[in-house]
C-alpha cells in the first residue's frame, strides 16, 4: 500500500509543480563580469547646422536658353509665381522671395542672401562672404539653371555677363574654392548629374594640390574636406527637365520646399478621375492649417510625411548615412526628406534625381502605399473641412494608431530571427502625441527588454533627445513607463549620464524614488539610474548629494524588494565614492551603521552590495583627509566585516570583501607591515623571496601564530569569525579586547570603543584583519584565493623590499594611533591637525607597486577589484528569460535516462523492493576499477549513477552501461581529504554535486551527470564554495564534514569532527542555524542524517552517543532525546523511511553492533552484533536494509529486523577472488543496489539475483 501511495504521489499529484531548486540563480550560472554592451557610435560626433544660404537663381526671364526647346504649353511656374505674369525684374525677385520663403519653413535662423541672373563676380563675392561668416558651419548653395544651357561636360555651369549678353560658364572647380566646406549644393537644372559626378573628381584635385603645398615647406592649415560636401541634383547626366504644364518648371525644388503641396498635386494628377471626384489642382494650395500645427489638416499631412520618409531613410540606409544626413543637421534632413519624395515623383517623369552621398533607389518601398492611403483619406474629408471655419474639424488619421498595432503584432509573434521592426522611426513620431505616447512608451519598453541591439537600435533612429524631454513631464502615468526606458537606456550606454545632468533629468528620478506609491520595481530602476548618475561623475555625485539623494537610498534599503535593497546600497555606495562631502553627510546619517544589518541579508547580491559599498566608505577620503575621526570609523566597518562576511557562503561576497579590506591595507599600510613583519618572525621565516614563493602554503596556513601576536600585544583576541550568523554586528565584537574604564561609552559605532575595542587594541585590531586575508586567501573558491593571495602578495613583496629597513629601525606602533591617543566620538570635534593622523610612508615610498600609484586625486588605485556592480546591472541589460519548459529540453546531461517513462520505472522500483524478502542481494552488476581507492559512495538519488571520491578525486559511473561519465579533481587544499558527497537538485536539468572535506569546506560541481552521447561534453566546473565549519581540529583524523542534503527546503545540514550542527540555506547561501549537542570536548560527530519530511536531526558520535536534536527549538533546548547503549565509535546513523517521518532510526559502531531506535522510547529496540568489527555501514530506507563491511573482506546484508539476507565474499566467477577489505558502501535510494568500494580501488555494485 506504501509503495502504491509513493509511485502515485510521484507520479500523479506533484507532476505539474515546480521543483524546488538551489543555485540556479545567474551568479550561479556565468561569470560575475561586466556584460559587453559597447554602445554603437548612435551619437554625433559633432552636429553640425546650415548658417547661410546662397540662393542663386539663373532664369533670364523670358529667354529659353538655346540648348533646350521646350514645349508648349510647357511647364512655366517657379517657387509656384508664373513669372509671365508680371514684368521680368520684378517677376524674378517675386520668385527669390518666395524661394527664400520656402527654404525659411526648414531653417528660419540661417542667413539668406539671393543672387538674381548673377555674374562669375557675384557669385564669388557672395560664395566667399557666405564662408567667411559662416566660419567651420554648413553652407548651401541653390543653383536654379532654368534660363542658361545645361551643364558642360567639364563640370561648367553657367551665369551671365553684366550686361546679360552672353552666358559665362563657371568652373564647379572654382567654385569648390569659394564656398569651401563643410557645403552643400542644390542643382535644380538638366544634365545635373554631370555636375554631381565631376565634383567628386575637383574634390580629389583640391586635395592634391593642398598637399603639394603641406609638402613644399611652411605650415599650411588642414585642407577643406570636399569629398564630406553634399549635393543634391534634379536628374541624371543627359537628362532634360520635365516640361508637363500642371507641374512646376522648378519640380525638383518644389519637392524639397515645399513637399506636401508637390505632394498632393502629383498624387491628385495620378489619380484623376479614380477615386477622388471633384477635386482639382486649384485645391492644393487650400488645404486648412499650418505645417507646424499637427492637430490641423495640413500639420497633420506633414507629421505623417515626416514619419513615412525617416521610415524609409532608416530602413533603407547604411546607419552611419542615416545618422549624417537624416540627424546631424536640420536643413539638410528636411531636405533630403523631401528629396525622397522627389526620386517619387520625377521617376515618374523618366528623371532620376542624383546626390552624393548616393542614396539608393526608394520610390518603391511600401510605406508609399502608406503615404497614399494618408493622402486619400484627408482629400476625402477635404470639401466638408472647407465648409467649416474650425481648422480642427477633421477626422484624424489612423495612420499613427495602425502603425503601433503593427509594431506590436511585430513583438508578438517573435523576433529572434526576424528583421527590426520598420516602424521604429514612426514610433519617434508618435511620441509627439499626448493621445498614443502612453502605448508608443509601452510599446518601446517590451521592444528595448529585448536587448542591447534594441537599444542601441532606438539610440541610432534618434529617439534620445525625445525621451530625454518627456522627463520634464508632470503626468504620473508615464513614470514607471519612463523609468524603465531610461534604465535600458543607462544599462547599455552610461554616457548618458551627462545628458541626465545636464538637463536637470535626474530630479525625475529622485522624485520616483521618493515616491511611496510607485512599485517597488520602478523604485528599483530609479535608483539604478541614480546610480549610474553618480558612478565616476562628480557633477552627478554633486547634484545628487544636494538633491537628498543618499537618504532617500537610506529609507529604501529596509524594503521587501531585494532589488531595491540592492541598487540602494550599490547607489550609496557610488555616491560616496571618492567623494569626501558625500561620506561626511553619510556619515551624519550613521549610513555606515544602517548597512551593517544587510550583511546578514537572506540575498547575496544585497549582502554583496553592502559590503561593496562599505568598501567605497572607507575608500573615499583620500590618505591626506583622513582624521582620527574617520580612522575610527574605518576600523569599526573593517572588524564588522571581519567578523561577519568571512566565513559568507555567497563567494560573491566574499570577493567583495576583499576588495574592501585592500583599502584597509592601502590606507593603513605601515600598521599592516608592521603585522606581517611579526607574523613572519613567528614563522621563522626567511624573508627572501626564494624562500618566500617556495613556501606560500606554509607561510599562510591559517593555524598560525597571530593568537601569539594579540598576547604580546596584551590585548585579547578578537570574536572568532564563526559568531552565529544573523546576531548583530556590535554585540558580536564585545569580546574583542578589554574595555578601557576612561572610554566614554556611546549609542553610536562611529568609534571602534563602542563595539568593545579600547584604545589598547589597535594592533589587536590590525592582526585580526591579516588574519582574515590569510583565511580568505586560502578560500575553497579560487576566485576569492586569488584576489585574497594578490593583496597578501603586495604585503608580502613590501615586508621583503623593507627588511632591512627593520633590521635599522626601532618598530613603532600604528601612526596616528598611539597607545594613549583619544577617540574622537560623534558630537565631538574631530581634529584640525593631519599630521598625526596620516601613515608615514616615505620608507615604502621607493618600493610602491604600479598597483597602488596615487591618482591625480590622492586616492590609491586598487590592488584587485570586481566587476560585481556591472554584472548586476545585467538585469536591466538583457532580454527576458526563457521559461523553465524551454530550459528543460533533451539537451539536459540526463536526457538519455528519460527514455522509460515515469510510472513504469516507479512500479519496476516498487516491485523490485518487494522481492527483497525472497532474493539475495549478491548479483554483481557492475565491477570496474576507480582511479583511486574509494573513500565515499553516493547514488544519484533517481538514475543507476554511481559518483565516487577518493582522497581528492571524484568520478562518476553509469552501472547500467558500464562507463565512466565524469572525473574531475576536487581543489582539495593542503592535506584534507573528501570525507562526505551529497547530489543537489536531483530530478532537474541543473542537477549538482556536493563534496565535503575534512577541513570544514565544501564545493559544489556543475555539469557532472553529463550523457556520453551529447555532442559537446563541458568539463565539470566549480559552481560555489565556502567553510561550512570552522570547529574541526585538523590534528584529528576523524569522519571529516558530513552532509546531508534537504531538496524542498534547498537546506544543507553539515557537522562532523565537531560538537555543533549547522544548518545551511543554499538559496539564501548564508548559516541559518546553529545547534550544539552537548557532550563532552573529547567527543565528536561522527554520523548525521536529517530529512526535510520531519524536524529531526540523528548525530552519532565518536564516544559511542546517538543524539536526536529538533530544528523548531532553541539552540539549547535543541538535543531532544539521546542514548548510550554504544561504547564504540559511530559509522552510521540513519533515519528509517525517512519519506513518511517516522520515528524510526537505525544505528552502527565499529564494534560491528547495529541497534535500532524509537525517538519515543528510552532504550533501544533491537539489537543485531554481527560477528566482525565494522568499517563501513549504508542504509536502505525504503526497502528497511542494512549492509555492512570489515576488514575481514566481508559484506554482509541484513533485514532491519536483524535477520541475515547475505553475505558477499568473493566476486563472481569460477575463479572469484575474495573481495578486499572493504572502505565504504552505499544504496540506491529507490532501486535495490549495493555499491561497495574496497581498498585495492575497485567498486562493485551488487543487486537482486533472479536464481
Amino acid at each position: 500500500m506504501v509503495e502504491t501511495m509513493e509511485v502515485s504521489r510521484l507520479s500523479g499529484g506533484e507532476e505539474d509543480e515546480e521543483p524546488v531548486t538551489a543555485l540556479t540563480e545567474a551568479r550561479h550560472l556565468e561569470t560575475i563580469t561586466a556584460p559587453n554592451t559597447a554602445a554603437h557610435s548612435w551619437r554625433l560626433k559633432e552636429r553640425m547646422k546650415t548658417v547661410s544660404v546662397a540662393l542663386v537663381l539663373c532664369l533670364n526671364i523670358p529667354v529659353d536658353p538655346p540648348d533646350i526647346v521646350k514645349t508648349q504649353p510647357c511647364a512655366r511656374l517657379e517657387a509656384w509665381i508664373d513669372p509671365l505674369s508680371m514684368p521680368p525684374p520684378k517677376a524674378i525677385e517675386a520668385i527669390g522671395n518666395s524661394l527664400q520663403k520656402a527654404y525659411e519653413r526648414w531653417q528660419p535662423r540661417a542667413r539668406y542672401k539671393q543672387s538674381l541672373d548673377p555674374t562669375v563676380e557675384d557669385v564669388k563675392k557672395l560664395c566667399t562672404s557666405l564662408r567667411r561668416n559662416a566660419k567651420e558651419e554648413r553652407v548651401l548653395f541653390h543653383y536654379t539653371g532654368h534660363g542658361v544651357p545645361k551643364p558642360t561636360s567639364n563640370g561648367e555651369i553657367w551665369v551671365f555677363n553684366k550686361s546679360y549678353t552672353q552666358y559665362i560658364p563657371l568652373s564647379i572647380y572654382e567654385l569648390q574654392t569659394w564656398m569651401g566646406a563643410p557645403s552643400i549644393y542644390v542643382y535644380d537644372c538638366s544634365n545635373a548629374g554631370i555636375i554631381v559626378k565631376l565634383f567628386e573628381q575637383f574634390a580629389e584635385q583640391h586635395e592634391e594640390e593642398w598637399k603639394h603645398k603641406g609638402t613644399s615647406g611652411g605650415s599650411s592649415p588642414p585642407p577643406p574636406s570636399f569629398r564630406q560636401c553634399i549635393q543634391l541634383g534634379a536628374c541624371g547626366a543627359k537628362e532634360i527637365l520635365p516640361m508637363n504644364p500642371d507641374l512646376p518648371a522648378d519640380m525638383f525644388t518644389a519637392c524639397l520646399t515645399t513637399p506636401i503641396s508637390m505632394a498632393v498635386r502629383w498624387y491628385l494628377l495620378q489619380n484623376k478621375g479614380k477615386l477622388l471626384q471633384g477635386l482639382n489642382l486649384d485645391i492644393v494650395d487650400k488645404i486648412p492649417g499650418q505645417l507646424s500645427d499637427r492637430r490641423t489638416m495640413l500639420g497633420e499631412l506633414n507629421w505623417i510625411f515626416t514619419a513615412i520618409t525617416d521610415t524609409i531613410a532608416w530602413n533603407t540606409l547604411p546607419r552611419d548615412l542615416f545618422q549624417k544626413l537624416f540627424r546631424q543637421d536640420l536643413l539638410v534632413a528636411s531636405l533630403f526628406r523631401n528629396f525622397l519624395l522627389a526620386q517619387r515623383i520625377m521617376r515618374s517623369y523618366d528623371c532620376t534625381p542624383v546626390s552624393s552621398p548616393q542614396l539608393p533607389p526608394t520610390h518603391q518601398h511600401p510605406m508609399w502605399d502608406a503615404w497614399d492611403l494618408a493622402l486619400e483619406l484627408c482629400l476625402g474629408q477635404l470639401p466638408t473641412a472647407l465648409r467649416t471655419e474650425d481648422p480642427y474639424s477633421h477626422v484624424h488619421s489612423p495612420f499613427f494608431e495602425e502603425q503601433l498595432t503593427a509594431f506590436q503584432v511585430w513583438l508578438d509573434l517573435g523576433h529572434e530571427q526576424r528583421h527590426p521592426p520598420e516602424q521604429l522611426p514612426i514610433v519617434l513620431q508618435v511620441l509627439l502625441s499626448q493621445v498614443h505616447r502612453p502605448r508608443a512608451l509601452e510599446l518601446l519598453g517590451s521592444f528595448l527588454a529585448l536587448g542591447p541591439w534594441a537599444v542601441n537600435l532606438v539610440l541610432s533612429v534618434g529617439i534620445f533627445p525625445y525621451v530625454l524631454r518627456l522627463l520634464q513631464s508632470s503626468a504620473r502615468e508615464l513614470r514607471p513607463l519612463l523609468v524603465f526606458l531610461w534604465a535600458k537606456i543607462l544599462a547599455v550606454d552610461p554616457s548618458c549620464k551627462a545628458d541626465l545632468v545636464r538637463e536637470d533629468g535626474y530630479k525625475y528620478f529622485l522624485k520616483v524614488l521618493a515616491d511611496p506609491s510607485m512599485p517597488a520595481e520602478h523604485r528599483t530602476m530609479a535608483a539604478f539610474v541614480l546610480g549610474v548618475i553618480v558612478w565616476e561623475h562628480p557633477e552627478g555625485q554633486r547634484v545628487a548629494l544636494q538633491g537628498s539623494l543618499m537618504p532617500l537610498c537610506l529609507e529604501q534599503v529596509s524594503d521587501h524588494h531585494p532589488p531595491l535593497r540592492q541598487w540602494a546600497t550599490l547607489c550609496l555606495g557610488r555616491t560616496w565614492h571618492h567623494h569626501p562631502d558625500a561620506r561626511w553627510a553619510a556619515t551624519r546619517d550613521n549610513a555606515h551603521e544602517k548597512l551593517y544589518t544587510l550583511l546578514s541579508d537572506p540575498v547575496p547580491e544585497v549582502r554583496g552590495a553592502a559590503v561593496f559599498s562599505l568598501g567605497t566608505f572607507v575608500s573615499s577620503l583620500a590618505s591626506h583627509e583622513r582624521t582620527d575621526h574617520a580612522r575610527a570609523i574605518d576600523h569599526t566597518i573593517a572588524i564588522t566585516l571581519a567578523n561577519t562576511v568571512t566565513h559568507d557562503g555567497s563567494p560573491l561576497v566574499r570577493r567583495e570583501l576583499v576588495v574592501a579590506l585592500q583599502y584597509l591595507i592601502q590606507m593603513y599600510e605601515s600598521s599592516f607591515l608592521t603585522v606581517a613583519r611579526q607574523y613572519f618572525r613567528d614563522e621563522m621565516i626567511d624573508l627572501s623571496p626564494q624562500s618566500l614563493t617556495s613556501s606560500t602554503d606554509s607561510i599562510m596556513s591559517p593555524s598560525n601564530s597571530i593568537s601569539r601576536v594579540f598576547s604580546r600585544q596584551g590585548g585579547r583576541q578578537v570574536t572568532s569569525p564563526n559568531q552565529t550568523l544573523g546576531t548583530s554586528p556590535d554585540t558580536s565584537l564585545t569580546d574583542y579586547g578589554h574595555m578601557s574604564p576612561g572610554v566614554k561609552r556611546t549609542a553610536s559605532t562611529h568609534s571602534i570603543s563602542s563595539l568593545g575595542v579600547s584604545t589598547l587594541s589597535y594592533s589587536g585590531m590590525y592582526c585580526k584583519l591579516w588574519q582574515t586575508l590569510i583565511t580568505l586567501e586560502r578560500d575553497p573558491f579560487p576566485a576569492v584565493a586569488t584576489m585574497a593571495k594578490t593583496v597578501v602578495d603586495y604585503v608580502r613583496s613590501k615586508v621583503v623590499t623593507g627588511s632591512r629597513d627593520i633590521m635599522e629601525q626601532k618598530v613603532e606602533s600604528a601612526p596616528g594611533t598611539p597607545v594613549n591617543k583619544p577617540i574622537f566620538l560623534p558630537g565631538e570635534s574631530p581634529p584640525t591637525t593631519l599630521e598625526t593622523s596620516t601613515p608615514t610612508r616615505s620608507r615604502s615610498r621607493n618600493h610602491l607597486n604600479n598597483h597602488t600609484e596615487e591618482n591625480d586625486n590622492g586616492f590609491m588605485k586598487p590592488l584587485v577589484t570586481t566587476e560585481f556592480v556591472e554584472w548586476s546591472a545585467k538585469t536591466f541589460i538583457l532580454p527576458r528569460q526563457k521559461t523553465n519548459d524551454e530550459l528543460s529540453s533533451p539537451s539536459s546531461p540526463l536526457h538519455g535516462y528519460s527514455d522509460r517513462s515515469l510510472n513504469s520505472r516507479l512500479l519496476a522500483e516498487s516491485e523490485e523492493r518487494r522481492s527483497v524478502g525472497t532474493n539475495k542481494l549478491d548479483d554483481q552488476v557492475f565491477v570496474h576499477r576507480n582511479p583511486g581507492p574509494p573513500a565515499v559512495l553516493l547514488f544519484h538519488p533517481i538514475h543507476p549513477l554511481l559518483t565516487v571520491a577518493d582522497k581528492s578525486n571524484v568520478t562518476i559511473w553509469d552501472v547500467e552501461r558500464s562507463l565512466r561519465v565524469s572525473h574531475w579533481s576536487n581543489n582539495n587544499v593542503g592535506s584534507s581529504c573528501i570525507s562526505a558527497l551529497s547530489v543537489i537538485n536531483s530530478g532537474t536539468p541543473s542537477t549538482y554535486v556536493a563534496t565535503a572535506c575534512d577541513d570544514g569546506s565544501v564545493r559544489i560541481w556543475k555539469d557532472v551527470y553529463q550523457s556520453s552521447h551529447q555532442a559537446t561534453r563541458d568539463p565539470p566546473s566549480l559552481i560555489t564554495a565556502f567553510q561550512a565549519t570552522l570547529d574541526i581540529n585538523p590534528a584529528t583524523r576523524g569522519a571529516g564534514l558530513l552532509l546531508s542534503w534537504e531538496q524542498d527546503t534547498t537546506t544543507l545540514v553539515t557537522g562532523g569532527d565537531s560538537r555543533t550542527v549547522r544548518l545551511w540555506d543554499l538559496q539564501a547561501e548564508r548559516r541559518t542555524m546553529e545547534l550544539p549537542t552537548g557532550g563532552d570536548s573529547t567527543s565528536f560527530i561522527t554520523a548525521l542524517h536529517s530529512h526535510q519530511a520531519g524536524p529531526w536531526i540523528v548525530a552519532g558520535f565518536s564516544d559511542g552517543y546517538v543524539r536526536v536534536l529538533d530544528r523548531r527549538l532553541t539552540s539549547n533546548r535543541a538535543v531532544v532525546r539521546q542514548w548510550r547503549e554504544h561504547s564504540s565509535w559511530l559509522i552510521s546513523a540513519h533515519l528509517l523511511n525517512a519519506s513518511q517521518a517516522t520515528t524510526k532510526i537505525i544505528t552502527g559502531v565499529v564494534s560491528g553492533e547495529v541497534r535500532l531506535w524509537d525517538m519515543r522510547q528510552s532504550n533501544s529496540v533491537q539489537v543485531c552484533a554481527p560477528n566482525q568489527e565494522m568499517t563501513a555501514m549504508a542504509t536502505h530506507a525504503n526497502a528497511h536494509l542494512f549492509a555492512t563491511g570489515s576488514v575481514n573482506q566481508v559484506i554482509g546484508v541484513h533485514h532491519a529486523s536483524g535477520s541475515s539476507v547475505n553475505v558477499i565474499k568473493y566476486h563472481e566467477g569460477f575463479m572469484g577472488q575474495r573481495i578486499a577489505p572493504v572502505s565504504c558502501l552505499a544504496f540506491h535510494p529507490r532501486r535495490v543496489l549495493l555499491a561497495a568500494g574496497t581498498t585495492d580501488s575497485y567498486i562493485t555494485v551488487y543487486g537482486l539475483s533472479r536464481r
